[in-house]
């Protein structure tokens, strides 16, 4: 994985597949961290991940789990997501960034109404739009993504938070 080998040698980093699952122990509890799929830039190695904790419980016998899609755009590998585990929270990159490459732009992350798609495939009961605001590259902001979002019928599932303030999820 190229993306571990960036980050070597630092004990303990590793790149992970898709679907491919590591434990963690993090004051005294374990946590399972699984990697999803991404699409990113062309040729390049970019993952999500699903996390979930034997404290987080368990819902129509799937695990109680948080999402985290990472820079990506919907792929339909993404809802097998809802089929694996209980989604409680979905963090979700928007922005609908677009790279200019010699073949031409190209999306590199999700648009609203792509992250709306999403979050009915996977059926998460809560979604936080986030990373739309910081980057040039960045062409669906904050004003366009509120907008798109209430468009789609996401207003009761979905909840904005302020850099730098806690906001409570869950």
């Amino acid at each position: 994985m190229d993306g571990a080998n960036n980050l070597a040698p630092r004990p303990g980093v590793r790149g992970l597949q898709p679907w491919e699952t590591v434990s963690l122990e993090i004051g005294g509890r374990v946590f399972e961290i699984t990697a999803t799929p991404c699409q990113h830039l062309p040729g390049g190695e970019c993952i999500g991940f699903v996390l979930t904790c034997a404290k987080f419980g368990h819902s129509n016998g799937k695990s109680n789990a948080i999402y985290f899609s990472g820079d990506t755009v919907y792929v339909p590998q993404l809802a097998e997501i809802g089929n694996k585990f209980n989604i409680v929270v979905a963090l979700i990159n928007l922005g609908c960034a677009v790279a200019g490459l010699p073949t031409g732009p190209v999306q590199i992350t999700m648009d609203a109404k792509q992250a709306a798609q999403l979050v009915r495939a996977i059926g998460a009961k809560i979604m936080v739009p986030m990373h739309f605001e910081s980057w040039e590259h960045f062409t669906q902001k904050g004003p366009e993504v509120r907008k798109v979002l209430q468009e789609e019928g996401m207003e009761d599932k979905t909840v904005y938070v302020n850099l730098g303030e806690k906001t409570c999820l869950i």
